[in-house]
């Protein structure tokens, strides 16, 4: 988390991602309204008075607003409670909240079979994150058993609504043969498209598969642009990658100082490679300097970033 504050609308943005809520609710109701507002406690007493109407999603709300503490202390069994009067009339993402939090053990004593019956709820209503959480569930059979066709079968669910690491995940069940057949042209298009939403994961493995043809056409100089985009997102894997495009002059200019800036930030995380320890020893005392400049700047302005 950044040292930064984030702002009331950044937050009201993000939650809203979570839970799948979206701003047409804001026009419809006048605490959703005070809520992308930011005005959390103004939507916490109109989510009350709606929620003696009747309204599910208001009681979704007022879940929320118990849960991240916005507005009031956080509380997490008031949050329980309105998520639990949600989820009995209906509601998708009050489902999916409350199986979170159960699954969690937070707020309450944590029942992974309770927790796998509410994804399923949601799941069943389209919920995105939903369908992924149960699809999880039937890979690691936690509440569930093991069941990799239905764990497959949820998981294209969760990727064909564009959810970014169901993508990435079913590109793996493609990849292996985890409740489908093998089928690796499915399994790299399946990452590709995990990749474009900006998964660091997904752009090292779909970056990989460009540049063994794996799936896919070779395409060396899109999966050097992929190594570069999860390397600066900070993935340890892309780094260690990168640097060696650098050490050895693949598709670009062979350039010991960057590829010993790579390393450097790569060995952090502890991920190394004997070449390119080499290529550090091999520097002149101003080279080595100047990637561990290199090194360091990119740290802070990611720092400075987030």
């Amino acid at each position: 988390m950044s040292a930064f504050r984030v702002s009331a609308a950044l937050l009201a943005a993000a939650l809203a991602l979570r839970l799948g809520l979206n701003s047409a609710r804001a026009t419809e109701s006048p605490s959703y309204t005070a809520y992308f507002q930011g005005n959390y406690l103004t939507a916490l007493k109109l989510a009350e008075a709606e929620a003696a109407h009747g309204s599910k999603e208001a009681y979704t709300l007022m879940g929320e607003i118990y849960s991240e503490g916005l507005g009031v202390a956080q509380d997490l069994n008031k949050a329980a409670d309105a998520y639990a009067k949600a989820a009995d009339l209906g509601d998708a993402n009050a489902q999916f909240s409350l199986g979170s939090m159960v699954a969690e053990g937070r707020g309450m004593k944590k029942n992974l079979r309770l927790a796998a019956d509410l994804f399923e709820k949601a799941a069943q209503s389209g919920h995105a994150s939903a369908q992924y959480n149960l699809a999880l569930i039937y890979v690691n059979g936690n509440g569930r058993a093991v069941n990799e066709e239905k764990a497959a079968e949820w998981m294209q669910k969760a990727a064909e609504q564009g959810h970014a690491p169901a993508e990435y995940d079913l590109g793996a069940f493609y990849q292996f043969g985890r409740g489908v057949p093998i089928d690796k042209a499915k399994a790299a298009e399946w990452t590709g498209k995990a990749a474009d939403t900006g998964l660091a994961d997904a752009q090292v493995e779909y970056g990989v598969m460009l540049f063994k043809g794996t799936g896919v056409a070779v395409d060396e100089a899109k999966a050097a642009k992929l190594f570069r985009l999860a390397a600066e997102q900070g993935n340890a894997i892309a780094q260690n990658r990168l640097a060696r495009l650098y050490a050895n002059g693949v598709v670009v200019k062979a350039d010991p100082v960057q590829a010993a800036k790579w390393h450097l930030l790569a060995r952090g995380p502890g991920v190394s490679v004997f070449s390119l320890d080499i290529v550090l020893a091999k520097l002149t005392k101003e080279q080595r300097a100047e990637a561990e400049q290199a090194a360091e700047d990119w740290r802070n302005g990611r720092l400075s970033r987030e």
